[in-house]
């Protein structure tokens, strides 16, 4: 298994903090948000590289960063090669990106670079593997339809088998946030370049209806903390509860 972390937008909500600093590397308790996630895979002996995926104009920010690591996997950051929020890959977008430069053939961890998270990394490998290796997506259940309406992808679950996802629906039929960290198994991660090519590159919640719909997918529900780093507000929330 590999990992992967996703670092390739421009976070043009949080300017001006991420104008000239990509959000994964702002400070949360002291320390970049990367670094949170990174000590998480870090945890996971059967993961031995890292993947981080980021643009044209971050790139320098993120050599930077892996120049002055000290950790037990081996990270090499890729240039996606955009140059603007116009010009993104989106998510899926960069996940095909990676998939083909890199010529990955096995399963892959797949996480967000601004998402923390309390639960662990190694827990969600165990579920992955007690699913007979099927593709998982983990889900923070917000226990309101008003918390997750318009804002996040939402996942329908029967037992623990994904039957439909909507992507920042207004009229949720759950309450079961997505929170950008995924492992997609091999065969699946082959279905990426048709979702590209259908032109449904951005959220990574098409990928996973995608696949609920055609292969099996299933959900793995923590209670943990969680903070989907978005907005000045949440990223006050975040620095709040990690705070030194």
């Amino acid at each position: 298994m590999k990992a992967l972390i996703l670092a390739g937008g421009y976070a043009t909500r949080l300017y001006p903090l991420t104008e000239n600093q990509p959000k994964p590397l702002l400070k949360v308790g002291g320390k970049p948000i990367v670094d949170y996630i990174l000590s998480k895979i870090e945890q996971i002996d059967s993961i031995g590289e890292v993947y981080v995926v980021t643009n044209n104009k971050f790139y320098p920010h993120f050599k930077e960063w892996v120049g002055n690591l000290q950790t037990n996997k081996n990270i090499k950051v890729i240039n996606d090669g955009t140059l603007s929020n116009e010009d993104r890959l989106g998510s899926i977008g960069d996940l095909n990106f990676t998939i083909i430069s890199e010529n990955i053939d096995e399963d892959l961890l797949v996480i967000a670079g601004d998402n923390l998270f309390g639960f662990s990394l190694n827990s969600f490998v165990r579920f992955f593997r007690e699913k007979n290796n099927q593709s998982v997506v983990a889900f923070h259940d917000l226990n309101s339809l008003d918390k997750v309406k318009g804002r996040y992808g939402v996942g329908i679950l029967e037992g623990s088998k994904v039957v439909d996802f909507e992507e920042k629906p207004l009229e949720p039929k759950s309450t079961l946030a997505a929170t950008a960290c995924y492992i997609f198994n091999k065969d699946d991660l082959r279905q990426v370049k048709v979702l590209v090519k259908s032109g449904n590159a951005d959220a990574p919640g098409n990928l996973v209806k995608h696949l609920a719909m055609s292969t099996e997918v299933h959900g793995f529900i923590f209670d943990d903390h969680w903070y989907d780093i978005g907005s000045f507000e949440s990223l006050q929330e975040a620095e709040e509860a990690y705070k030194i």
